[in-house]
């Protein structure tokens, strides 16, 4: 194990702590380190278990008040997972979309600079763009990205994590990591709607909803997009890779050369190549699960429904046909790379999802 591991004054702060990849971040943080943790986000009903935690300490703010990035910027590690990331509300709510995915990440990346932490910034795969079906492996550092016109505010999302990353790249004495998750799946990711949300849920959580809700689930444009789905568990185990080479000497401030260093101002690619299903298939896969979970035979459950894209989401919905990573620089700078096969990440949150929210369920 890292020494710096075993280093009970090191504390990380964890934006965004409170969610899908941050509670389970947070879990291995205080599984595998002997860290503190001090922890971010608007709400923690995913973390009771650990609120009172004597490593942890919890703030319940929000990135638009500079004092909190002010004091967020104090701890050497800075992992920022906060965004809003649910595909239906890049269309009606455009412009909050780009404060939280642009202006707050550049804030925080700013006060980094200034007090010399480490940033590892998550930011997405939709930064590739409008990829079509027959595309190849998306390259870090040479894939071109191609946007939808502004009428199509489905890209609000995309370009603000793209300015981003940019402002990152760009911000003179900042000590960076970029990651970028590839579809993360597991328990605890999302919510269903009417119980613990509103909304659109993304594709797993809206199809487990629908699962429960002995409803058809609703294929976009009929499913023919393709995703690589990456269990929550090796986006985790991918992180402490990144931990482990990043703090491999002293972390300094500005920019001089540590040990360590060859994973700073990098962009990393996170997701399982060998996972990849269109969504239509990834519907029958679910249903198939749904359907053992339950004891029952397949063809009891509703047939899925193709929908339009703007039906189901709104005007201004555009997608990306395929999303395939190249996880060569992983491999090659961490010795990183993603193990767990699809079937065994579906159900695993499919599981959780029943177990979580299994009473009569009604919108």
């Amino acid at each position: 194990m890292n020494p710096r591991f075993d280093d009970s004054s090191f504390t990380v702060a964890i934006v965004g702590c409170g969610g899908f990849i941050g509670s389970h971040l947070l879990d291995a943080v205080l599984e595998r380190t002997r860290w503190r943790v001090f922890g971010v986000d608007l709400d923690f009903y995913r973390l009771q278990h650990r609120l009172n935690h004597e490593r942890c300490e919890f703030l319940c703010a929000d990135l638009a008040d500079p004092a909190v990035v002010e004091r967020i910027a104090q701890f050497p590690l800075v992992v920022n997972l906060a965004a809003i990331c649910t595909p239906s509300r890049y269309m009606g709510e455009a412009c909050e979309v780009i404060r939280s995915n642009y202006d707050h990440p550049a804030a925080l990346a700013t006060a980094c600079a200034k007090s010399g932490s480490w940033l590892v910034h998550f930011s997405t795969s939709e930064i590739y763009g409008k990829t079509a079906v027959e595309s190849g492996e998306l390259l870090e550092d040479s894939t071109p990205a191609v946007f939808g016109p502004v009428t199509a505010s489905r890209w609000s999302y995309a370009t603000a994590k793209l300015l981003a990353e940019r402002f990152i790249a760009g911000l003179p004495g900042l000590r960076w990591t970029v990651v970028r998750p590839f579809n993360f799946v597991g328990p605890y990711m999302d919510f269903m709607p009417g119980v613990d949300g509103e909304g659109i849920p993304r594709v797993l959580a809206n199809f487990s909803t629908a699962l429960l809700r002995g409803e058809p689930l609703k294929l976009v444009n009929g499913g023919k997009a393709k995703r690589c789905f990456t269990s929550v568990h090796d986006a985790v185990d991918f992180l402490f890779a990144l931990f482990d080479a990043g703090l491999g000497g002293s972390l300094g401030s500005g920019n001089e050369t540590v040990p360590g260093a060859g994973v700073f101002s990098q962009a990393f690619n996170v997701g399982n190549p060998g996972n990849e299903v269109s969504v239509a298939e990834l519907a029958q896969k679910m249903r198939a699960i749904f359907a053992k979970l339950r004891g029952v035979d397949v063809s009891s459950l509703p047939e899925p429904q193709s929908v339009s894209g703007e039906e189901y989401y709104g005007a201004g919905y555009d997608d990306s046909m395929r999303r395939m990573p190249s996880v060569a620089k992983a491999e090659r700078l961490l010795g990183f790379r993603a193990r767990i096969p699809l079937d065994t990440a579906l159900e695993e949150s499919l599981s959780w999802f029943v177990k979580h929210y299994d009473v009569a369920q009604t919108p």
